[in-house]
């Protein structure tokens, strides 16, 4: 199992969370997506056959892209 936690500055309520969580959800080998809105980060963790490439086009098409770290 892979997990990844990030920051996505497009986070203003639980709205958000709730709209990340169904749309990541989706994703098969998606086992969790959790969300806090005030310090506006997303943990995802997943199997296979999701990928992480997967989950962050999934974010971008929904505009909740994750922060470009480095």
């Amino acid at each position: 199992m892979e997990r990844k936690s990030f920051q996505v500055p497009n986070i203003g309520c639980d709205g958000c969370v709730r709209t990340i969580k169904t749309e990541v959800s989706q994703i098969s080998g998606v086992k969790m997506v959790e969300g806090v809105v005030t310090s506006k980060t997303v943990t995802v963790e997943w199997d296979q056959p999701a990928t992480w490439q997967q989950i962050e086009q999934t974010l971008k098409e929904i505009d909740y892209a994750p922060a470009v770290s480095g």
